[in-house]
């Protein structure tokens, strides 16, 4: 679900799998903005799970084009 190019809600661009500084994996996301401008957020794998079935998704590519809302909110079950 690509983002239209008006559409100012911010949106998950990329998601990919990175190594943690403790050696787990965790979910790397990259979060574009309607002015253009972009972030990272790093999940753990116990969050990245909770976005996953949040957005419905049963892979990474699933993940893009998702709006921020749901990453936010997947944040806020964390308490991050």
């Amino acid at each position: 679900m690509p983002a239209e190019p008006h559409d100012a809600t911010p949106r998950i661009e990329r998601a990919l799998v990175a190594p943690g500084h403790d050696g787990s994996a965790e979910l790397l996301l990259r979060i574009r903005y309607g002015d253009g401008s972009s972030d990272s957020v790093t999940l753990d794998a116990a969050a990245a799970e909770r976005l996953l079935d949040q957005c419905g998704a049963t892979a990474l590519e699933q993940l893009v084009g998702q709006p921020w809302r749901r990453l936010l909110n997947v944040l806020e079950q964390s308490g991050d």
